[in-house]
């Protein structure tokens, strides 16, 4: 049987058919492509102008500086935001970047920072950071821009402990924030006796650490009442054991050069956030205190709580965790911000707890 021939104007539609049938099927095959391609600075590092360096000195180059909630405790806390500025242009992103700052105050600030609210007064400072392409990629170019942000950190370090020169101090970063408090702590804390004295409790949330790097004199906190050290770890969910290889794959730690380098099959660092104790051992979801979404919450306003409902174990240096699966717990916004800390904090009860508890050992020890 002989098939009807198309017409000109069939063949062309047909034709034109196919052709969006395949942009649609590259776009969604190669979305993910596409789409950090265009964060790339597309120019090297070196020979990148970065913006101006923030003046700790000035109120603008502080999110927040001394802000207490409500029956807040006697710590100062020094906190160090995780990833908000996406990319485009720039390597590492401007000091008051729109975009940028509206996720760090309506997502980062509630769900990360909120959990050290009750512990005292706390300071964030603004920083240069390094923009989300750069933890997309291994590249040089990247790593450089990381490591780019560290001297803002510092120098917003060295006007917070001049403003502090006594009582206890908690030292909290999230993702890239934790990346840099992880150095600051090394390179700044470690080596002063009668700043490390001071330290109730770093907590490095949501990154990757080496563990064999931490300071003899700043260790993993053993554990749920030790006070001078570090609770620290990197969180995936219980089935999915592809994104836990991945992340110990391309996890980037410092070496004693201030440099990125690559993990290389070192122990990571995981410190139980629901136990508080660096340990192995499998924590039922019973002793969980509370997961909260807290995005959108004005800053003093606690959450509501879900609690007994994370169970958590540290495996191979990843805490695996049972996942909630109510609505307000899943992956929301855009492409970008999938990509960044989760909008909402599965540990905010239990952080909040292990702050105030570890407060309470410093205050009764001979540390004041």
């Amino acid at each position: 049987m002989k098939l009807p021939r198309l017409t000109f104007s069939q063949s062309v539609g047909w034709a034109g058919f196919a052709l969006v049938f395949l942009i649609a099927t590259a776009v969604t095959v190669w979305r993910g492509d596409i789409l950090k391609a265009g964060l790339d600075p597309q120019v090297p590092f070196q020979t990148y102008d970065p913006p101006p360096a923030p003046d700790y000195a000035s109120a603008a180059s502080w999110v927040m500086s001394d802000e207490r909630a409500p029956t807040s405790g006697p710590a100062a806390i020094f906190f160090l935001h995780s990833t908000t500025f996406d990319g485009g242009e720039d390597w590492n992103g401007p000091i008051g970047a729109a975009g940028a700052d509206a996720y760090l105050e309506r997502v980062v600030i509630p769900n990360y920072a909120g959990p050290f609210a009750r512990a005292g007064a706390i300071s964030l400072p603004r920083y240069r950071q390094a923009s989300l392409y750069t933890r997309l990629t291994l590249r040089d170019d990247a790593r450089d821009a990381r490591a780019f942000a560290y001297g803002d950190a510092l120098a917003a370090l060295e006007v917070w402990l001049t403003a502090h020169p006594t009582g206890p101090l908690v030292l909290a970063g999230v993702e890239q924030g934790g990346e840099l408090i992880d150095r600051l702590v090394r390179e700044r804390v470690a080596g002063d006796a009668a700043l490390r004295r001071r330290i109730v409790a770093v907590y490095l949330v949501d990154v990757i650490v080496a563990e064999d790097s931490l300071s003899p004199a700043v260790p993993a906190c053993v554990t749920a009442t030790s006070i001078g050290c570090v609770v620290g770890w990197s969180q995936v969910g219980d089935e999915n054991d592809g994104a836990a290889w991945r992340r110990l794959r391309r996890a980037l730690v410092w070496d004693q050069a201030g440099r990125l380098v690559d993990l290389g099959g070192r122990a990571a660092l995981c410190v139980n956030p629901v136990s508080g104790a660096r340990s192995d051992a499998a924590v039922p979801a019973r002793l969980h205190h509370g997961a909260a979404n807290a995005t959108g919450l004005e800053w003093g306003v606690r959450p509501a709580f879900i609690d007994r409902a994370v169970a958590t174990r540290c495996v191979d240096g990843i805490l695996r965790h049972t996942e909630l699966t109510t609505e307000s717990f899943r992956e929301i916004g855009n492409w970008a911000d999938r990509r960044k800390a989760r909008p909402y904090n599965l540990f905010y009860a239990d952080i909040e707890a292990d702050v105030e508890r570890r407060l309470n050992v410093w205050e009764a020890s001979d540390a004041p």
